[in-house]
Protein backbone atom coordinates (compact mmCIF):
# COMPACT_ATOMS: atom_id res chain seq x y z
CA UNK A 1 0.00 0.00 0.00
CA UNK A 2 1.36 3.03 -0.92
CA UNK A 3 0.57 6.79 1.15
CA UNK A 4 0.77 9.62 -0.67
CA UNK A 5 1.14 13.63 0.84
CA UNK A 6 0.54 16.56 -0.05
CA UNK A 7 3.51 18.24 -1.89
CA UNK A 8 5.77 19.48 0.46
CA UNK A 9 6.96 22.89 -0.69
CA UNK A 10 10.98 23.10 -0.98
CA UNK A 11 13.32 24.74 1.10
CA UNK A 12 14.23 27.64 -1.56
CA UNK A 13 10.60 28.06 -2.27
CA UNK A 14 10.06 28.45 0.76
CA UNK A 15 13.02 30.60 1.77
CA UNK A 16 12.00 32.58 -0.99
CA UNK A 17 8.36 33.53 -0.44
CA UNK A 18 8.81 33.16 3.27
CA UNK A 19 10.44 35.93 3.12
CA UNK A 20 7.76 38.42 1.83
CA UNK A 21 5.88 36.88 4.54
CA UNK A 22 5.30 38.73 8.22
CA UNK A 23 6.35 36.69 11.08
CA UNK A 24 3.72 35.40 12.22
CA UNK A 25 2.79 33.86 8.90
CA UNK A 26 6.49 32.71 8.62
CA UNK A 27 5.77 30.51 11.76
CA UNK A 28 2.46 29.44 10.77
CA UNK A 29 4.03 28.33 7.96
CA UNK A 30 6.56 26.01 10.01
CA UNK A 31 4.06 24.58 11.37
CA UNK A 32 2.90 23.51 8.17
CA UNK A 33 5.76 22.28 6.67
CA UNK A 34 6.49 20.44 10.16
CA UNK A 35 2.89 19.17 10.09
CA UNK A 36 3.49 17.57 6.33
CA UNK A 37 7.28 16.26 7.07
CA UNK A 38 5.93 14.43 10.06
CA UNK A 39 3.03 12.80 8.57
CA UNK A 40 0.70 14.96 8.95
CA UNK A 41 1.08 14.41 12.80
CA UNK A 42 -1.08 16.83 14.26
CA UNK A 43 -0.32 16.09 17.62
CA UNK A 44 3.43 15.95 17.69
CA UNK A 45 3.28 19.38 16.11
CA UNK A 46 1.42 21.23 18.70
CA UNK A 47 4.03 19.49 20.70
CA UNK A 48 6.69 20.65 18.84
CA UNK A 49 5.55 24.34 18.94
CA UNK A 50 3.48 24.74 21.71
CA UNK A 51 0.26 25.77 20.13
CA UNK A 52 -3.39 24.19 20.81
CA UNK A 53 -4.59 21.90 18.31
CA UNK A 54 -7.49 24.32 17.57
CA UNK A 55 -5.23 27.08 16.65
CA UNK A 56 -3.46 24.59 14.48
CA UNK A 57 -6.56 23.31 12.70
CA UNK A 58 -8.18 26.83 12.15
CA UNK A 59 -4.97 27.96 10.17
CA UNK A 60 -4.74 24.48 8.46
CA UNK A 61 -8.39 25.32 7.20
CA UNK A 62 -7.43 28.73 5.41
CA UNK A 63 -3.23 26.99 4.34
CA UNK A 64 -3.48 27.60 0.69
CA UNK A 65 -0.20 25.74 -1.05
CA UNK A 66 -0.69 27.87 -4.00
CA UNK A 67 -1.32 31.24 -1.61
CA UNK A 68 0.63 31.49 1.03
CA UNK A 69 -0.48 34.63 1.86
CA UNK A 70 -3.60 32.50 3.34
CA UNK A 71 -1.44 32.43 6.39
CA UNK A 72 -1.61 36.07 7.43
CA UNK A 73 -3.53 37.63 10.21
CA UNK A 74 -7.00 38.57 8.68
CA UNK A 75 -8.65 42.28 10.23
CA UNK A 76 -11.47 41.86 12.72
CA UNK A 77 -13.39 45.00 11.69
CA UNK A 78 -17.05 43.75 11.60
CA UNK A 79 -18.04 43.95 7.74
CA UNK A 80 -21.06 46.42 8.16
CA UNK A 81 -20.31 49.39 10.72
CA UNK A 82 -23.13 51.59 12.20
CA UNK A 83 -24.13 54.07 10.15
CA UNK A 84 -24.68 57.95 11.78
CA UNK A 85 -28.76 58.20 11.25
CA UNK A 86 -28.69 61.71 13.35
CA UNK A 87 -28.70 64.74 11.34
CA UNK A 88 -26.38 67.83 11.17
CA UNK A 89 -29.13 69.90 12.59
CA UNK A 90 -29.31 67.82 15.56
CA UNK A 91 -25.52 67.83 15.94
CA UNK A 92 -25.49 71.70 15.61
CA UNK A 93 -27.67 71.49 18.68
CA UNK A 94 -25.96 68.97 21.08
CA UNK A 95 -22.92 71.53 20.12
CA UNK A 96 -24.48 74.69 21.13
CA UNK A 97 -26.09 72.78 24.25
CA UNK A 98 -22.61 71.49 25.28
CA UNK A 99 -20.74 75.08 24.54
CA UNK A 100 -23.65 76.43 27.11
CA UNK A 101 -23.68 73.91 29.66
CA UNK A 102 -19.97 72.69 29.22
CA UNK A 103 -20.16 70.44 32.36
CA UNK A 104 -23.75 68.47 31.39
CA UNK A 105 -23.22 65.15 29.94
CA UNK A 106 -25.48 63.32 27.99
CA UNK A 107 -28.57 62.67 30.65
CA UNK A 108 -29.22 66.46 31.17
CA UNK A 109 -28.96 67.14 27.56
CA UNK A 110 -30.88 64.99 25.94
CA UNK A 111 -33.87 66.31 28.52
CA UNK A 112 -33.27 70.02 26.64
CA UNK A 113 -33.19 68.38 23.47
CA UNK A 114 -36.58 66.81 24.23
CA UNK A 115 -37.84 69.85 25.28
CA UNK A 116 -36.97 71.22 22.07
CA UNK A 117 -38.61 68.52 20.19
CA UNK A 118 -35.82 66.29 18.77
CA UNK A 119 -36.51 62.72 18.59
CA UNK A 120 -33.09 61.07 20.43
CA UNK A 121 -32.42 58.79 23.02
CA UNK A 122 -29.28 59.60 25.34
CA UNK A 123 -27.57 56.98 23.79
CA UNK A 124 -27.26 58.85 20.70
CA UNK A 125 -26.90 61.56 22.44
CA UNK A 126 -23.33 60.40 23.67
CA UNK A 127 -22.14 59.00 20.23
CA UNK A 128 -22.66 62.67 19.17
CA UNK A 129 -20.63 63.83 21.74
CA UNK A 130 -17.97 61.38 21.52
CA UNK A 131 -18.08 62.00 17.56
CA UNK A 132 -17.60 65.98 18.85
CA UNK A 133 -14.66 64.87 20.87
CA UNK A 134 -13.01 62.92 18.57
CA UNK A 135 -13.12 65.87 16.07
CA UNK A 136 -12.12 68.43 18.41
CA UNK A 137 -14.92 70.47 18.58
CA UNK A 138 -15.57 70.14 22.16
CA UNK A 139 -13.06 69.65 25.01
CA UNK A 140 -13.57 68.71 28.42
CA UNK A 141 -13.73 72.07 31.08
CA UNK A 142 -10.93 71.92 33.54
CA UNK A 143 -11.63 70.59 37.46
CA UNK A 144 -11.82 73.22 39.73
CA UNK A 145 -12.67 73.39 43.67
CA UNK A 146 -12.53 69.73 45.28
CA UNK A 147 -9.12 68.70 42.68
CA UNK A 148 -7.48 71.39 43.90
CA UNK A 149 -4.18 70.13 46.59
CA UNK A 150 -5.43 70.83 49.82
CA UNK A 151 -2.30 71.98 51.56
CA UNK A 152 -1.75 70.17 54.52
CA UNK A 153 -1.83 73.01 57.67
CA UNK A 154 1.47 73.64 59.69
CA UNK A 155 1.86 71.27 62.33
CA UNK A 156 4.10 72.64 65.82
CA UNK A 157 5.34 69.45 66.79
CA UNK A 158 4.77 66.78 64.35
CA UNK A 159 7.60 65.86 61.19
CA UNK A 160 7.37 64.05 58.15
CA UNK A 161 9.35 60.66 58.58
CA UNK A 162 12.90 60.69 57.46
CA UNK A 163 13.63 58.30 54.95
CA UNK A 164 16.69 57.74 56.81
CA UNK A 165 15.06 56.87 59.99
CA UNK A 166 14.52 52.67 59.96
CA UNK A 167 12.73 50.86 62.68
CA UNK A 168 15.42 48.01 64.07
CA UNK A 169 14.27 47.71 67.88
CA UNK A 170 10.45 46.76 69.02
CA UNK A 171 9.35 50.58 69.88
CA UNK A 172 11.30 51.87 67.23
CA UNK A 173 7.83 53.13 65.45
CA UNK A 174 4.24 52.68 66.46
CA UNK A 175 1.84 52.88 64.05
CA UNK A 176 -1.46 54.64 65.45
CA UNK A 177 -4.94 54.64 63.25
CA UNK A 178 -8.53 54.68 63.97
CA UNK A 179 -11.54 52.60 62.17
CA UNK A 180 -15.21 53.49 62.14
CA UNK A 181 -17.08 50.25 63.67
CA UNK A 182 -20.63 49.49 63.49
CA UNK A 183 -21.92 46.50 65.34
CA UNK A 184 -25.53 47.66 65.01
CA UNK A 185 -27.55 50.25 63.05
CA UNK A 186 -27.10 53.66 63.93
CA UNK A 187 -24.57 52.77 66.32
CA UNK A 188 -20.39 53.92 65.73
CA UNK A 189 -17.59 53.15 67.76
CA UNK A 190 -14.30 55.19 66.65
CA UNK A 191 -11.54 52.07 67.10
CA UNK A 192 -7.91 53.01 68.10
CA UNK A 193 -5.13 50.72 66.96
CA UNK A 194 -1.37 51.27 67.83
CA UNK A 195 0.94 48.56 66.08
CA UNK A 196 5.20 47.85 66.48
CA UNK A 197 6.40 47.92 63.17
CA UNK A 198 9.11 45.10 64.69
CA UNK A 199 7.39 43.42 66.92
CA UNK A 200 3.73 43.31 65.35
CA UNK A 201 2.44 43.82 68.69
CA UNK A 202 -1.20 45.52 68.64
CA UNK A 203 -2.79 47.79 71.23
CA UNK A 204 -6.40 48.29 70.46
CA UNK A 205 -9.36 50.20 72.34
CA UNK A 206 -12.50 51.83 71.42
CA UNK A 207 -13.98 54.81 72.04
CA UNK A 208 -17.61 56.63 71.27
CA UNK A 209 -15.73 59.77 69.32
CA UNK A 210 -12.27 60.46 67.96
CA UNK A 211 -11.22 63.56 69.25
CA UNK A 212 -7.90 64.78 70.76
CA UNK A 213 -8.87 63.99 73.91
CA UNK A 214 -9.32 60.37 73.40
CA UNK A 215 -6.12 60.11 70.89
CA UNK A 216 -4.32 61.25 74.18
CA UNK A 217 -6.25 58.48 76.24
CA UNK A 218 -4.80 56.35 73.75
CA UNK A 219 -1.22 57.75 73.87
CA UNK A 220 -1.20 56.51 78.24
CA UNK A 221 -2.71 53.16 77.18
CA UNK A 222 0.11 52.43 74.50
CA UNK A 223 3.01 53.75 77.20
CA UNK A 224 1.44 51.37 79.87
CA UNK A 225 0.34 48.23 77.34
CA UNK A 226 3.54 48.25 75.16
CA UNK A 227 6.22 46.03 77.32
CA UNK A 228 9.00 48.50 75.75
CA UNK A 229 9.18 51.88 75.82
CA UNK A 230 8.36 54.11 72.47
CA UNK A 231 10.51 55.74 70.82
CA UNK A 232 8.46 57.24 67.44
CA UNK A 233 4.57 57.49 66.77
CA UNK A 234 3.41 57.67 63.22
CA UNK A 235 -0.27 59.15 62.69
CA UNK A 236 -2.18 60.62 59.56
CA UNK A 237 -3.27 63.80 59.07
CA UNK A 238 -6.41 63.46 61.13
CA UNK A 239 -8.06 65.82 63.36
CA UNK A 240 -7.60 63.87 66.22
CA UNK A 241 -3.63 63.66 66.10
CA UNK A 242 -3.63 67.39 66.54
CA UNK A 243 -3.77 70.18 69.54
CA UNK A 244 -3.89 68.38 72.72
CA UNK A 245 -2.55 65.19 71.45
CA UNK A 246 0.09 66.45 69.87
CA UNK A 247 1.24 68.35 72.36
CA UNK A 248 0.83 65.26 74.73
CA UNK A 249 3.45 62.92 72.18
Amino acid sequence: MQIRFGKIPKARQLARVGSELSREAQLRLKWMSHYLRQGRNASFTCRHFGISRQSFYRWWRRYDRQDLSTLEGRSHRPRRLRQATWTPKMVDRVLALRRKYPRWGKDKLVVLLHQEGFSVSTSMVGRILGELKRKGAIREPLRSGGSRRRWLRARPYAVRKPKEYRAIQPGDLVQVDTLDVRPLPGLVWKHFTGRDVVSRWDVLQAHTRATAATATEFLDSLQQRMPFPIRAVQVDGGNEFAAESERAC
